[in-house]
Formats: structure tokens, C-alpha cells, sequence
């Protein structure tokens, strides 16, 4: 078994911005992992905010030796990026060697199309105006905000496209007097949830606070462990491959989110549509789907996921799984 990590940048159709920051490129690490004359991938995208670099994570993914059995990665990786892309290039490599779709080893459904949001990055209240009436054809948008100035922007977008469900992402951007006075708009613009209002280490501040628009974890929730810190703070719970560390922790948290009564988001980072491949399979039902990072990119991979009017569609095999 051969593993090879390769940085790859994918050029980004227009500038993207959040409150901490922007980009023009989306950089990623492509993981192939081959057994022989067959090969599976994966894709991961390396996140500053959890302290994760390029080249952090390549040493990571480069530290295994010998066979990998991917029910022996929980015990050799941490959650996060690294673990992930290799997780994720194993379930491809499985499908390849049986001659199966990774949904059926994994004994789920065939999946389906799940109407996916489209984001809208922190701007200018004139100019998230334009990019929501440009937009104003989607069913689902979301916007990225966390900054005190926040009211005009969300009025903004409501007019460009008063027909679209909303869906609002603060990053931690926001203190709990900020969310306080916002949320009683947030209902009347019609926001059907918020992700991640206050930082995650002062996220306390939700607990026994009136919550009009359900409110999702995202920073604060990474994989089975977090759970027990998300009691009575959130109603939602933002799942992403990068964080949990792989498809198979992303199904057994969606199980166990599910179970303590609690609905479910699936996000993603800004990467291409290899990244986004495994995370439609926990997609399905979800309360939120969040999967559009290759609809930011001027360019993608071969055999890229179908985006039309019915959503977000699963792999082709020739992509993944």
C-alpha cells in the first residue's frame, strides 16, 4: 500500500470572504492511497482556525507506515484534516476492490440530489445586495456575517432575493449582546438558522438564552466527543469531513446527533468536488445541506458533481466511491 500526498489549488471564481478573512484560491491536499494497479483518493482542506497547515497536515498523513486499515485510523489520527482525506481515499480504494458504491459497503441507501445552500460572502450591504438578487434563483442562500455591523446586510440581502430561504453564518463573529439584538430581525427577515453566533470558547453564553431562530454548532462541534458540550446550547449540529476527520466518524456523529435529538447540517470547506463527493452521502435527510464549495471555484476536477435544479447530486464512480 502506497500513500502519496499532493497540494493542489483550485483558483476561486470571485474573491471569498468571512469575518476572519479572505481568499482568491482554494488550497487543498489530494491524497491517493494505491494497493496495487488500484488507487482510491481523497481530498482535505487544512484549516488555520484548528491550528492545521499544508504542510502540518502532509507530515501527518506522511507519519503512517505500513497497511492502513481505516477501522484503525481513529486510533492513529486525530480528528481533522488529515485523517480525513485518508479516511475518505480508503472508502474509494474499498469501492474500487469490490466493484461497489461506497453506500452499499457502508450499508446506506443509494443516495439522492439534496438542494444544497449557496454562499454569499461578507461584503458591503450594496454589494450583497448584488450578489443576492444575482442569486435570487436559488432556493437556499447563506449568508456570511459576524461583524457588529451586521443589520444592513442582512436587510440588504432579504431585499435582492426576497423569495430564497436564508440561512446566516456568523464564524464566531458576533458577542452575546450582538446575537441578543439580532435575533428578533433574524425572525422577522425570515433567517431559518444561524450558525455558530458566539466564539466557541464563550459559547456558554447560549446556555438558557431565548434561541427564536434555531442556532447550529459549527466551530464548536467536531465529532462524537464534542457532543456533551453542545447540551442545551444548540438545536443543530454542522458536520464537516475536515472536522470530524472522515466519512466514517461524519455517519456515526450524524447517528448520534440524531439520537440525542438534535437535526443536522452538513458543511463544507472551500474545495473541490472530490472534497464534497463523501460528504453527500451524510447529506441525505440532513436538515441543511451546506455542499457548495465547487459552485465558488472558476475550475474543478474531471467528472465534477452535477449541480441543477434538483441540488447537489452524488459522485459519478470515476470521481469517487
Amino acid at each position: 500500500m502506497q500513500i502519496t500526498v499532493t497540494p493542489e489549488t483550485f483558483k476561486l471564481a470571485q474573491a471569498f470572504t468571512i469575518s476572519r478573512g479572505s481568499r482568491t484560491e482554494a488550497r487543498v491536499l489530494t491524497v491517493r492511497i494505491a494497493d496495487g494497479f488500484i488507487s482510491g483518493r481523497g481530498e482535505c482542506v487544512p484549516y488555520a482556525r484548528y491550528g492545521e497547515t499544508l504542510e502540518s497536515v502532509t507530515a501527518q498523513i506522511e507519519g503512517l507506515s505500513g497497511p492502513v486499515a481505516r477501522d484503525a485510523l481513529y486510533d492513529l489520527l486525530p480528528a481533522g484534516a488529515a485523517r480525513n482525506a485518508v479516511d475518505c481515499a480508503l472508502w474509494d480504494l474499498e469501492a474500487k476492490k469490490a466493484g461497489k458504491r461506497v453506500w452499499e459497503l457502508a450499508g446506506l441507501p443509494a443516495p439522492g440530489p439534496e438542494i444544497t445552500a449557496y454562499t454569499l460572502s461578507l461584503d458591503s450591504p450594496e454589494k450583497m445586495r448584488e450578489q443576492a438578487a444575482q442569486n435570487a434563483f436559488r432556493p437556499l442562500l447563506k449568508i456570511k456575517l459576524g461583524t457588529p455591523d451586521d443589520m444592513p446586510r442582512l436587510e440588504a440581502v432579504r431585499a435582492g432575493a426576497p423569495q430564497s430561504t436564508i440561512i446566516v453564518d456568523a464564524n464566531e463573529g458576533w458577542s452575546a449582546e450582538v446575537y441578543a439584538d439580532l435575533a428578533p430581525h433574524l425572525v422577522r427577515l425570515g433567517v431559518a438558522l444561524v450558525e455558530q453566533p458566539l466564539p466557541a470558547g464563550e459559547d456558554e453564553a447560549l446556555l438558557g438564552m431565548e434561541r427564536p431562530v434555531p442556532v447550529c454548532a459549527d466551530e464548536s462541534a467536531h465529532d462524537r466527543a464534542s457532543l456533551s458540550g453542545l447540551k442545551d446550547k444548540y438545536d443543530v449540529v454542522n458536520i464537516k469531513l475536515d472536522k470530524t476527520g472522515g466519512l466514517t466518524e461524519a455517519l456515526a456523529l450524524k447517528q448520534a446527533a440524531l439520537a440525542e435529538g438534535y437535526k443536522v447540517m452538513v458543511g463544507c470547506m472551500v474545495g473541490s468536488s472530490l472534497a464534497m463527493a463523501p460528504a453527500t452521502l451524510v447529506a441525505q435527510g440532513a436538515m441543511v445541506t451546506d455542499l457548495d464549495g465547487p459552485l465558488l471555484l472558476a475550475e474543478d476536477r474531471d467528472h465534477a458533481l452535477t449541480f441543477d435544479d434538483a441540488g447537489v447530486h452524488p459522485p459519478v464512480a470515476e470521481l469517487w466511491g
